[in-house]
Order: structure tokens, then sequence, then C-alpha cells
């Protein structure tokens, strides 16, 4: 297994974490989806401190909270009344669980590139 690569993942989601990984959300304004990029920020924080605690030789634990993630994603997407946002969502759910796919076997390659990219793709959306 790859646990420099997770190790070193793990140190990334913390950065984002801490330089306010989807600054936009919470932004867009009218109904349900500002509520919904609210809480897809929280998703995410909850996500980053939830990985924070797992051990970078555990990446079965890291593959349980990513698809968690992508879960509550789905769960998001389905709430959202804005198109872009809910495209945007379901997009995002369906990367992360490409890459809890591999993170799972200790390949973090993908899950940095993912977590790397969602403040962009998220955060234009809930603009």
């Amino acid at each position: 297994m790859r646990y420099g690569v997770v190790r070193a993942l793990a140190g990334g989601v913390v950065l984002l974490g801490a330089s306010g990984l989807l600054g936009g959300c919470g932004s867009m304004g009218g109904g349900d989806s500002g509520q919904v990029c609210t809480d897809t920020k929280k998703a995410f924080q909850q996500y980053i401190t939830q990985v924070r605690s797992v051990s970078a030789a555990e990446p079965g634990q890291w593959r349980q909270a990513t698809e968690q993630l992508a879960g509550r994603l789905d769960g998001l997407a389905g709430k959202a009344g804005d198109a872009k946002l809910k495209k945007a969502l379901k997009a995002e759910a369906d990367r992360l669980r490409t890459a809890a796919s591999a993170v799972g076997t200790g390949d973090a390659s993908q899950l940095n590139t993912v977590m790397k990219d969602t403040p962009t793709r998220i955060g234009s959306a809930c603009d």
C-alpha cells in the first residue's frame, strides 16, 4: 500500500479545511439552494474532521468515509432546486466514488485530485 501518499493526502485535506474549502458555498441566495450549499460545506468539513483521525495504515476507513461523503452529496443534489448545483453535486459524488475505490487500496492520487478541484467546481455552482 502507498501509505506515504495517504499521509500526504491527509495533510492536503487538513490544508483544504484550514484554507476555507468551498468558500463560495452558502453565498447563493434564494431558497433551498443556499441551504444545500451550506449543508455541502458542512458535509466536507465533517469529512475532513473524520479523515484527520484516520491512520494512513487504514485505507479502508478512508474509502468508507469517502463513500459516505459521496452519498451525502447525492442526497444534497436531490434537494437542490438549481440545475447547475444539482449537476455539480452529482458529478462530485461520482468523482468521489471513483476515488474511494482507489483510496481503499492505498492509492490516494485520485482523491487528492478530487479534493484539490472541489472548491472550484462546487464553489462556482454555489456562487
